[in-house]
């Protein structure tokens, strides 16, 4: 087996100090690291001069919003609960985690008169529920809004901390639009409106949506990645993105999960369904030309990603430089554009 399809080999040690707990402000003052691949070169900046580096491009972005998809309640026995929202799975069916013992038939309760019944205990550990509120079901519309209300922004499980205020806005794109994430799209993270203007001034701007699950945290376990089953998540490419990707223009893909449905689109045709596409050193993008990304961690599919557009060897290499040069990492972490 070749050893770029080792998972192994996409291992890493990231000092625990250099995980970002909470984000850079001013955002533009975010670490931007940038390789050139044509040139081999590598320059150090800041997010700030960002503008002064794009070519001409178009550039996409997720414009998923994140749920406040962590709720904390109680089982019938007043014993105390916490459910974490993963995705929708039929019109009124949810799939979710729930910290505690259940069993099928049971009832959770939570604030605002809402209740979760037990519907299913999956072989993957999560539970299949549904939700009422005063004896009526929820759809998602509904659930969402609700959660809105009285749930907590589900941070990423290496921050070790309970969410605060400030993760209401931190945690979100300034263009967070489309409800239905629970995980951040956390390259868009470091964009100002102020940033986004200026880039407006020589790019076109697009937007794509695709809902990010809590599967882009669930670990790679099998050794061969040809054998990894990629979790799938919902997504929408209007035309107007569409007819962009179909033409020769060069595109920045901010994020992997713009990447994947720009990639996806690209293969398949499709606009809006389930993406489960896999991108790694061999399934390479054949679309997207840069990307502009976060650090991720070690051995996950984003890493794998990462390694599709510059190789795993050269990955693992910039990594190192940015652990010495004290960057960052993930969902609060510093960048990454690959020219």
């Amino acid at each position: 087996m070749h050893k770029d399809l080792k998972l192994h080999n996409y291992d890493y040690h990231l000092p625990k100090e250099l995980i970002a707990a909470y984000p850079m402000t001013p955002k533009e003052d975010a670490k931007l690291l940038i390789y050139e691949r044509k040139k081999d070169k590598l320059t150090h900046t800041y997010f700030g001069k960002l503008p002064e580096f794009l070519p001409p491009c178009a550039i996409f972005f997720n414009d998923t919003k994140v749920i406040k998809a962590r709720i904390f309640g109680t089982k019938t026995s007043g014993a105390k609960i916490e459910l974490f929202l993963h995705q929708a799975y039929t019109e009124f069916e949810f799939l979710v985690q729930i910290k505690g013992r259940v069993k099928a038939g049971e009832i959770l309760s939570f604030e605002k008169n809402l209740q979760a019944e037990i519907l299913e205990l999956l072989k993957d550990g999560r539970r299949k529920v549904r939700f009422k509120q005063n004896h009526t079901f929820l759809d998602s519309t509904k659930l969402y809004e609700l959660l809105n209300r009285i749930g907590h922004i589900p941070l990423p499980p290496y921050i070790k901390r309970k969410d605060e205020l400030s993760d209401e806005s931190d945690y979100q794109s300034i263009f967070a639009k489309n409800l239905g994430a629970v995980a951040a799209p956390t390259a868009s993270l470091h964009f100002s409106e102020e940033m986004l203007n200026l880039l407006k001034q020589k790019h076109e701007i697009y937007y794509l949506t695709l809902h990010i699950g809590a599967g882009t945290f669930k670990n790679v376990e099998c050794e061969n990645l040809k054998e990894h089953i990629m979790h799938t998540e919902s997504f929408f490419i209007d035309d107007k993105a569409a007819k962009l990707i179909k033409s020769k223009t060069p595109i920045l893909g901010v994020g992997t999960t713009t990447t994947r449905s720009i990639e996806y689109f690209f293969r398949t045709g499709i606009q809006s369904g389930t993406c489960d596409l896999f991108l790694h050193p061999f399934n390479k993008p054949l679309r997207q030309n840069y990307l502009l990304t976060n650090f991720h961690l070690p051995k996950s599919t984003l890493i794998m990603l990462v390694s599709s557009f510059i190789g795993r060897e050269k990955t693992l290499e910039l990594y190192k430089i940015a652990i010495e040069k004290r960057y960052r990492f993930y969902s609060y972490g510093d960048a990454m554009l690959i020219l």
